[in-house]
């Protein structure tokens, strides 16, 4: 594989308002697009709200007068973010990494599944259900299997923006004003790193899904400013 040029990697020290933040990813994702700025990994939180992608189904908004509710354009369908949530705003030039759509998806499901090994979490992926997971079912149980992780990008010209979300210690009662994601099986569940009962702040899991993005995306990182 070509080398890849350095990537941005930036990281907003206190919740970012979400209508500002999604304004910025796309003007960002446009100056790569179209004045070859350097791609970026922009990390941050949001003020608790729900967003819903192309997918999203009026139905699964449980709660609508909850927290503000904003069609964000990616795919997917409804989900929440708030604080104790890592975002991962992903703004990288498919041009240059290979236009396949699939492996690039692929690649966003095994940054976080490597991410979560530094702290012993063995998460996956499922067929026919978006995001990572971790298998809670105790045995001799029924099944019983929870999202850690979303994941929802768009691309414009080969230039994604969008990208995935990393439950670290939000509020899970905050996900039941929606159906997460359209699943609505009671089989399948949300979880975090302390509902699991590790104890990891914000810097750790930044700097754990750091080290795992250089290494599933073969690419160094430096840090940058974060756009807002």
């Amino acid at each position: 594989m070509a080398e890849h040029p350095k990537v941005l990697w930036a990281v907003s020290p206190s919740p970012v308002d979400y209508a500002a933040a999604h304004k910025a990813m796309q003007e960002y994702a446009r100056a790569i697009r179209e004045d070859g700025a350097p791609e970026m990994i922009w990390l941050l939180e949001h003020p608790p709200l729900y967003t819903a992608g192309t997918s999203a189904k009026v139905d699964d908004l449980l709660d609508p007068s909850r927290f503000p509710v904003f069609e964000a354009g990616r795919g997917g369908e409804y989900t929440y973010h708030g604080p104790g949530q890592r975002v991962a705003y992903v703004m990288l030039d498919l041009n240059q990494r290979g236009r396949d759509v699939r492996a690039f998806v692929a690649n966003l499901e095994r940054w976080i599944i490597e991410a979560l090994r530094a702290f012993n979490v063995d998460a996956d992926v499922r067929s026919g259900r978006v995001g990572v997971w971790v298998d809670r079912t105790q045995p001799g149980g029924q099944l019983r299997e929870d999202k850690i992780a979303a994941i929802g990008v768009r691309l414009k010209r080969w230039v994604s923006f969008h990208g995935i979300s990393l439950n670290v210690e939000p509020d899970l009662e905050h996900f039941t004003g929606i159906t997460p994601c359209g699943i609505d099986d009671p089989r399948y569940g949300v979880t975090s790193l302390v509902d699991l009962g590790l104890p990891v702040d914000m810097d750790e899991a930044d700097e754990a899904l750091r080290q795992a993005f250089q290494l599933v995306f073969e690419s160094d990182t430096h840090f940058g400013a974060p756009l807002a």
